[in-house]
């Protein structure tokens, strides 16, 4: 697979768009709250699942969302959205948010905001959103945000956490400048191993110091040429509860690393020591970071890269397909950390696997839509399975990968249809 980083038409029209949006941003964004009318629910089989749905207008720059948590706000994209479109609708993106103070206004103007590059370099320096989108080449990649604890409600038994439905991942084409063009204006030291990424989310924190939100990635990592820091996402500014003005995008990786409101990267000698890093995210140094309940002394590493999945989208749950005739089965799927090689499709329970169609490849780390024709040969209820295999040769479990942190989570998906 190929990633779309480079289109010279494209890119030089979309930094265009993106310098003018840059000027005339100065003025900051503000989260709106208002008081809904009406309201309505949406049910996720699993205990206790009952959600409300936000209204289009009740969060900032945001359409109707499941809502999981007020403040600080934990924002479910829709399933009906994700099964609707390969790159999630920037009103439609899912949110998640850590402490309830974060700023909820932001002003970019060059003595307001700057984003400050130090540390283990040469030429510490710091550099405004205009000059950001000015000075260095864009690049534009496809890549699946997705939550470390998506799914967690169906976890079994249950963990502590957000109990989030299939809701808390997004797809989007992402804009920005590569980190390794940042570091290399700097100049990195020789003893330079680790690059610290902190966001503004934590300068009020009720925490005390030195728990700052911060997330550290290997040096050759930050220098891959594929992380970057964003500016925008679907070709607009990211939206601020998504993290305007800047944020870090981890091609591959779950989003506790894609850092909202970056506003400092120091480059490290040591691979931190911070709460984000060394407690938080912890998950069994395991395939699929699964262990059994109740086991004890499991070693346990930072999450990192995530693991493949793929989704039924049509027929819905339970739907009535002919017998005898060939009925469009469709979904989309995605490869984790590396690109997704195949879907295929079990009627039988898992004991045999047929290939489903893919759709058009947007890059390595896309979502990617699939398509099986099934002909059933029997009437009744029938159960298909759906499975993705990634390039690395990882695939989707057939159990539930459990863990006390509920992340990872990836089995292969279900549907139960009526043949008649």
């Amino acid at each position: 697979m190929t990633d779309r980083l480079h289109n010279p038409g494209v890119m030089g029209m979309e930094r265009r768009k993106m310098l003018r949006l840059a000027a005339g941003m100065t003025a900051g964004l503000m989260i709106r709250r208002a008081c809904a009318a009406d309201s309505s629910t949406v049910i996720f089989p699993f205990a206790n699942g009952k959600r409300e749905i936000a209204p289009a207008g009740m969060f900032a720059e945001k359409g109707a969302m499941v809502l999981q948590r007020t403040r600080a706000p934990l924002l479910e994209t829709p399933w009906e959205v994700l099964s609707r479109h390969v790159f999630t609708p920037n009103d439609r993106f899912y949110v998640r948010w850590h402490f309830a103070n974060f700023p909820n206004h932001i002003d970019i103007s060059p003595d307001k905001f700057r984003l400050r590059i130090s540390g283990k370099v040469n030429r510490p320096f710091e550099i405004s959103v205009f000059d950001l989108v000015r000075d260095f080449a864009p690049i534009e990649i496809a890549a699946v945000n997705q939550c470390s604890g998506n799914s967690r409600g169906f976890v079994v038994p249950r963990v502590p956490g957000a109990q989030w439905g299939h809701g808390a991942m997004g797809n989007a084409r992402w804009t920005g400048v590569r980190l390794r063009d940042l570091l290399a204006r700097a100049g990195l030291k020789p003893t330079a191993t680790h690059v610290a990424l902190r966001s503004l989310e934590d300068k009020e924190s009720p925490f005390p110091p030195p728990l700052h939100f911060e997330k550290v990635l290997q040096l050759d990592h930050a220098n891959d040429g594929e992380v970057m820091v964003a500016y925008a996402m679907n070709g607009e500014p990211l939206p601020l509860l998504n993290g305007y003005p800047l944020r870090l995008v981890v091609p591959g990786w779950y989003a506790t690393y894609w850092v909202k409101m970056l506003s400092d990267i120091e480059v490290l000698d040591h691979p931190g020591t911070g709460y984000w890093m060394a407690t938080a995210y912890k998950v069994p140094d395991r395939p699929n970071g699964a262990m059994r309940p109740g086991e004890t002394n499991v070693p346990m590493v930072a999450i990192s890269s995530m693991t493949p999945r793929s989704f039924f989208t049509a027929p819905s749950q339970g739907a009535e397909i002919p017998y005898g005739r060939p009925t469009p089965i469709q979904g989309f799927a995605f490869g984790g950390g590396s690109g997704l090689r195949f879907v295929d499709i079990s009627t039988d329970n898992g004991q045999t696997w047929r290939p489903a169609e893919l759709g058009e490849d947007y890059g390595t780390y896309s979502f990617r839509t699939w398509r099986f024709l099934f002909t059933p040969q029997t009437r009744g209820p029938c159960r298909l399975l759906v499975r993705a295999t990634n390039t690395k040769g990882e695939q989707q479990p057939l159990s539930i990968n459990w863990n006390p942190g509920g992340y990872m989570y990836n089995p292969v998906e279900e549907l139960t249809l009526l043949v008649v």
